[in-house]
């Protein structure tokens, strides 16, 4: 659907029954968050709030909180986009299929007359802020426009979604905002070049327009294929911009607001409640001196909330696989199916299965070409920030997917060898949110490759005696072949070690590795809440673990700088002192918002 503004495309999703109207006043303080993750939780409609305090501009959220109303807004265009990013990594297909580049042709930006602006203040805007301990109000949904410097145009132009700190900590108001990006960014290559040339990075930020816009900014494009362009594809409709005084400016989008980063000036940026369901803290982050902000007449502010998934990035990611397919098998050889756990939020987990070819003339099969399969994987963009990377050989299971996570898991704990199959790579990066390292960027990884025969049978109940030292208390299966223990409360690692020697001291019976049924031994802080759900399990084990400090084993031993065990592996998965706090609602603002459920308010009947 080619919508011309984002209030073109909310006319058509309330004509469809897809919108709903808070017309009650509500406070971007926590409050518009709040009713953004309950609606959420119920697969609600998108919700545009008509009065919000402190602002005029109404605003909206939930608006691709769906898959389903992802795929409606986009609903003419889909197939189109699929098969552009189909060619643009294959180049046979670009000769076989020339009527794709003239789409890309038909879909470039377009140069556009200056759209008719009213100049506003940062003050001005709805300051959200989703969690009690934010640092101050966000942007939650931009899109922010950075140039090369060495090759200036917007085909060389990045379009990313980064957080912006509009309020708060040492911000000079309305002359400054902070830049929050994460590593792997390209903007951040945009940034070291001009700070290498002792210039500053003129950037833009746009927030609203059509949702293509919006979508262009998180999509992960292939080499050569611009955002500005893909959104033009997305979008049934060229995205339209001009320059004034030396910037980007959108022409669809509902605001802009224009400055620069200069080399070296940074302030601190954070907290801020993120997709991992912690905070990330305080840190130096890049200080925007805003130079203009603008507004159209009847502008609406888009936002989106996130915090534990699955929240409405996790749709994001669901639309972005359904455009992009089977992708990076086709880019890494060997390589059949790769899923990023979204309940380990993202980068901490991912599952894969690759090809086992490489002596096919044996009988007994070991990883082999899966490694190397792994270190392509832990090598490519974003997906180099992976903290746990389990692997295993599409022989074994010609009908095994790695997104249906349960018997993924089981599949890998029946034939691991914990001696042989984990590949630790120490002191590397990590994902800038993840809090579990050694700190900010820093911290490890490893692939466990599990391939062969089966090993062993797991266990869905505890049949073997246990002996819980003091502190350790409530084992539970979490999954078949996993066992979860509630263990003293971490305060330190000389402690932490201490107290796990002493629980593999008083069960040496897991050092028979296959015999017990229970390869993987998880010790948290709650193991009633561990094991619970899947989701819990995945969350709580890949979130607070760091591969190199919290990995233990039964019957541990060093071979040739290989570390290994013969019997159960234990991960260590409690909160340590150095973790970002989880994040947690205000009971009184859930009161709030259980006000407008009831008959005659806005949300009655929707939560």
């Amino acid at each position: 659907m080619g919508y011309k503004s984002l209030r073109h495309c909310l006319i058509d999703l309330e004509a469809h029954g897809q919108l709903v109207r808070v017309v009650e006043e509500v406070d971007p303080h926590l409050e518009m968050a709040a009713i953004h993750l309950r609606v959420f939780e119920k697969k609600g409609p998108a919700i545009f709030f008509e009065n919000v305090k402190g602002s005029q501009f109404p605003c909206i959220s939930n608006l691709f909180g769906t898959l389903e109303r992802s795929r409606f807004i986009f609903r003419d265009t889909l197939e189109k986009v699929q098969k552009l990013v189909q060619v643009k990594q294959d180049p046979l297909k670009a000769i076989k299929h020339p009527f794709q580049h003239l789409l890309l042709l038909k879909a470039l930006p377009k140069k556009s007359t200056s759209a008719t602006w009213q100049q506003c203040q940062i003050s001005d805007l709805p300051q959200i802020q989703c969690w009690p301990n934010d640092g101050g109000g966000y942007i939650l949904l931009p899109q922010v426009c950075t140039e090369d410097i060495e090759k200036p145009g917007v085909m060389n132009s990045n379009l990313g979604c980064y957080r912006i700190q509009l309020s708060g900590n040492e911000y000079i108001q309305n002359k400054e905002i902070g830049l929050h990006y994460q590593i792997h960014r390209g903007i951040g290559v945009h940034q070291a070049k001009a700070n290498a040339k002792g210039e500053p990075l003129k950037v833009s930020i746009f927030v609203g327009g059509p949702p293509s816009h919006s979508f262009a900014a998180v999509m992960p494009l292939p080499e050569g294929l611009s955002e500005l362009t893909f959104a033009g594809v997305l979008g049934n409709r060229r995205f339209r911009y001009f320059r004034k005084n030396g910037y980007v400016i959108s022409t669809d989008a509902d605001f802009v607001i224009t400055g620069e980063l200069f080399p070296n000036e940074n302030k601190p940026e954070g907290p801020f409640g993120d997709h991992l369901g912690y905070y990330s803290l305080k840190h130096d982050f890049p200080v925007m001196k805003v130079h203009n902000v603008w507004h159209k007449k009847d502008a609406i502010w888009p936002f989106t909330v996130v915090g534990r998934p699955p929240q409405e990035d996790t749709q994001f990611g669901k639309l972005i696989h359904e455009i992009t397919g089977d992708i990076l098998p086709k880019e890494i050889p060997g390589l059949h199916e790769i899923h990023a756990v979204d309940a380990a939020g993202v980068h901490p987990l991912l599952l894969a299965i690759g090809s086992e070819r490489y002596t096919p003339y044996l009988k007994e099969r070991k990883p082999q070409e899966v490694l190397t399969i792994a270190n392509h994987i832990l090598g490519k963009g974003q997906l180099s920030l992976a903290k746990y990377l389990l692997i295993a050989a599409k022989e074994d299971n010609p009908k095994l997917q790695a997104s249906e996570i349960k018997h993924f898991f089981n599949h890998i704990l029946e034939k691991v060898d914990w001696a042989s199959d984990l590949h630790f790579h120490t002191n590397t990066t990590i994902d800038t949110l993840d809090y579990s390292g050694t700190g900010l960027n820093s911290g490890s990884k490893v692939v466990i490759a599990a391939t062969g025969e089966k090993k062993r049978e797991l266990a869905t109940e505890i049949s073997l005696e246990l002996c819980l030292p003091d502190g350790f208390s409530n084992p539970e299966i979490a999954m078949a072949g996993v066992l979860v223990i509630t263990a003293p409360k971490y305060t330190d690692e000389q402690s932490a070690t201490q107290q796990i020697e002493t629980f593999k001291t008083k069960n040496s019976n897991f050092e028979t590795g296959n015999s017990n049924g229970l390869p993987l031994v998880v010790l948290c802080d709650n193991s009633e809440f561990t094991a619970k759900n899947l989701n819990n399990f995945i969350w709580v084990t890949f979130t607070r673990s760091n591969p190199s400090h919290d990995i233990h084993g039964f019957g541990s031993s060093v071979e040739n700088k290989h570390w290994g065990c013969r019997g159960s592996l234990i991960i260590d998965a409690r909160i340590k002192p150095h973790h970002a706090p989880p994040l947690e609602k205000d009971p009184e603002i859930e009161k709030q918002v259980d006000a407008l459920a009831v008959k005659g308010k806005s949300l009655h009947g929707i939560i």
